[in-house]
């Protein structure tokens, strides 16, 4: 394990990195530096070769690009955590692209032949050149002997090695933070850093992609338009992954794909339904659904790759959501409240009263607009300064939801400017409400375990009485109604995934 010497050092040098390219803070915060700070960031500056132009976004993405594959994907994971390093900032690292050169063939090719135990002759008929290149792997397509197309990803060598050491400095750095620290305390960067160790054993170990994507199909094999690659797994190891090659129109082509005559508002569709489906349905979503991992083939259908990011909600999660998501769309602020203090998120030295008074300075603004005029970094802005104010601790596998959901939506937007995501996305919500929070939904939480039997047994009748109710109600909500608009709730920063694509179910 890396020591704490080693652990200052590599941070030094990442913060003497980050002040050449000027990226260590934004220039209204550097006027307002002490003079000794701003000496010392203008000689880190000197002899740099070349300067970044596009603004403080392109220095950012720049100089952890720089600093290489560690830094590029803790850039990405901080595009998650707006809490932590603020929205603007996130913004900011949403551009940053996962790209670096090709590490060579030989290499490829050894590496392929320690995993599989054989030659690449006698695994491959041909072994083709990679064709794209990130911080942890590279894709060849080859040809196998019984002349099917695969794409093989093949790991970094060394790449281990590095992450191991990067995220002991994270972690190293994240503990200081949080001994030192009020709010660093409250935000719990190193259960951030731990989420992002843990992330990286899974993206390092291709057996688990390939276990991801295996799972994913199984989930959505009836689902209407979506499909992923089918692993080939006796060419599959920990540092090799070989899936069937599909060839598609990349989802990022957006003049392609509608010159190819494909019907772009319902690929937009498809795209929220489908996400939705995984993570409301299964509770296991791809958690990096950009445009470079969306291809659409010459079939219509969407095909979604690199399965190396994902994300897994437990009943719980779900059913938290379905609460905060059922209080929103009724309006019911204090439903949500107590819902956060039931479920620990809110401490309870907090006013339960005050909390219900927040949601509701969030969500009733924004009653009523049109889809286009939601600003979602306003929402966001506004949420974490409730988070900020009630002291809630942080949930990062939902922060992961709401990102991916935001990522989701944007991806769908190209396709269909004029889309309508609530109302997209309300066949699979209603379903999801109904399946959850409706009787059904309620036996099976009280019926989960034989202790709950008699609980049950006593509240059948109450149970019973409430479902011609529930039903009613939630069809009168969810159906358009003549001359009104939707409704568009706001959420809480933990729920924002899920709960924006009922901001505009139906008015009551």
């Amino acid at each position: 394990m890396a020591n704490p010497i080693s652990n200052a050092a590599r941070l030094l040098h990442a913060g003497f990195v980050l002040a050449r390219y000027d990226a260590l803070m934004p220039p209204e915060q550097l006027a307002q530096a002490p003079w000794p700070a701003r000496a010392v960031l203008k000689i880190a500056k000197l002899g740099r070769s070349g300067e970044v132009t596009g603004g403080q976004q392109n220095k950012l993405t720049a100089a952890l690009s720089t600093l290489g594959p560690s830094y590029i994907k803790l850039g990405q994971f901080l595009a998650t955590r707006p809490d932590i390093i603020g929205a603007k900032r996130a913004f900011e690292l949403k551009a940053l692209q996962d790209r670096l050169p090709p590490f060579a063939d030989a290499e490829a090719r050894k590496i392929v032949e320690a995993e599989l135990g054989k030659p690449v002759a006698q695994l491959f008929k041909t072994f083709g050149p990679a064709i794209a290149a990130a911080s942890i792997a590279q894709v060849h397509k080859c040809v196998t002997f019984d002349g099917r197309n695969v794409a093989v990803k093949i790991l970094r060598p060394g790449v281990e090695k590095r992450f191991a050491n990067d995220i002991a400095s994270f972690g190293f750095a994240a503990g200081v933070a949080e001994r030192t620290s009020a709010e660093g305390k409250r935000l719990r960067p190193t259960a951030a850093v731990a989420m992002l160790k843990d992330s990286m054993k899974l993206e390092l170990d291709l057996r688990m992609e390939a276990a991801a994507l295996s799972e994913i199909a199984k989930n959505s094999k009836d689902d209407p338009g979506f499909r992923v690659p089918t692993v080939d797994w006796a060419l599959s190891s920990k540092r090799v992954l070989t899936t069937e090659w599909i060839d598609g129109t990349s989802m990022a082509d957006v003049e392609a794909l509608r010159a190819k005559g494909f019907d772009l508002p319902a690929l937009g569709d498809t795209v929220i339904q489908s996400f939705l489906r995984h993570a409301i349905r299964d509770g296991f979503f791809h958690a990096d659904m950009h445009q470079g991992n969306l291809i659409v083939d010459d079939l219509g259908t969407l095909v979604a790759l690199d399965f190396g990011i994902t994300g897994r909600l437990s009943e719980g999660d779900r059913l938290f959501l379905a609460e905060i998501l059922y209080g929103f769309i009724t309006r019911d602020y204090m439903r949500i409240a107590q819902v956060h203090f039931d479920a620990g998120y809110i401490p309870p030295t907090q006013d339960v009263n005050t909390f219900a008074q927040a949601l509701r300075a969030i969500g009733e603004p924004i009653m009523g607009l049109p889809a286009d005029q939601i600003s979602m970094s306003r929402l966001f802005t506004q949420l974490f300064e409730v988070t900020e104010q009630f002291q809630m601790q942080t949930q990062p596998q939902l922060l992961l939801l709401q990102k991916t959901m935001v990522v989701t939506e944007g991806v769908a937007r190209t396709l269909n400017p004029n889309l309508n995501i609530w109302k997209t996305g309300e066949p699979v919500v209603r379903h999801w409400i109904e399946r959850k929070l409706g009787p059904l939904g309620k036996l099976e939480q009280l019926g989960g375990s034989a202790g709950s039997l008699a609980r049950l047994a006593l509240r059948v009748p109450e149970i019973l009485q409430d479902a011609h109710g529930f039903t009613r109600n939630l069809k009168t909500m969810m159906e358009p109604q003549p001359a009104q608009r939707w409704h568009v709730p706001a959420l809480w920063v933990g729920a924002l995934a899920l709960v924006v694509i009922a901001l505009k179910l139906v008015l009551k």
